[in-house]
């Protein structure tokens, strides 16, 4: 009864304890969700802000905001896109440490037009845009030369994949389109393929008759075409006592009640 008791303990533990795990995990999961909304959230007021600003206020603070966008607009494409190959793609792994190298540089110059934003003096502002403007070309630059060339990775790999493809249909239609005639006499009988069967179907029996070669009425070569032209048209109609319908693999299994 103690090595029972024991076990029902452990048992309740270890479902105590993998409860609180799948919790936990539930609740961080949560907090990944909320805090992606979030963010997401306060970069699209963020984007709505800055080209509110570019189109309302010309000049050096319109410059600024331009400039901001066109770098954040740069940087997330770029992190999408390398996000979405290296998925598929492990040798992005080296693009992805340079792409976070470069981020951070991307980070420290939105911070700075961030700030001279607020600058009350204009004249500092337009003296700092053309440096500003030169780093933030370099920086969507060098995210742009990340993002075309994982793009060309990708659809380079997709050509090449099709390449074979086609290919592999061309080998195989190829295969399907190859085969071997059948030997002689396989569907004539013995000799049909052959000089004398030849021969032989191509000769005709003569009429019964006199010599003027008029066929008499109820002679045996009449009675022979009329037997053969019965044989044929059974053959044919499957009207025969012996013939049986040709059973093909795509019809339906006959139902006894119709007869079919």
């Amino acid at each position: 009864m103690e090595a029972v008791a024991v076990i029902v303990a452990l048992f309740f533990v270890a479902f105590v304890v993998l409860g609180v795990i799948a919790a936990v995990k539930a609740v961080r999961a949560v907090k990944r969700g909320v805090d992606r909304t979030v963010h997401q959230t306060r970069r699209t007021v963020e984007d709505t802000r800055l080209k509110a600003k570019q189109y309302t206020q010309p000049g050096p603070v319109g410059e600024v905001a331009e400039l901001r966008l066109s770098l954040r607009g740069a940087m997330r494409a770029t992190q999408d896109a390398l996000r979405l190959a290296s998925a598929e793609d492990a040798s992005l792994s080296e693009a992805m440490g340079l792409f976070e190298r470069l981020s951070e540089h991307g980070h420290k110059l939105d911070d700075e037009l961030r700030r001279l934003e607020g600058e009350p003096d204009k004249a500092r502002v337009a003296a700092r845009l053309p440096e500003l403007r030169e780093r933030a070309d370099r920086v969507r630059h060098s995210a742009n030369s990340l993002r075309w060339a994982a793009q060309d990775r990708a659809r380079q790999f997709v050509d090449d994949d099709f390449a074979a493809l086609n290919d592999q249909i061309d080998l195989e239609a190829g295969a399907l389109r190859h085969w071997v005639p059948a030997a002689d006499g396989a569907d004539g009988g013995p000799g049909a393929g052959g000089p004398e069967g030849g021969a032989a179907g191509a000769a005709r029996p003569v009429p019964d008759g006199g010599p003027d070669g008029v066929a008499r009425p109820g002679s045996d070569g009449a009675a022979g075409q009329g037997g053969a032209s019965d044989g044929n048209r059974s053959a044919i109609s499957g009207g025969g006592r012996g013939w049986q319908r040709p059973a093909y693999p795509w019809q339906k299994t006959s139902r006894p009640e119709n007869g079919l």
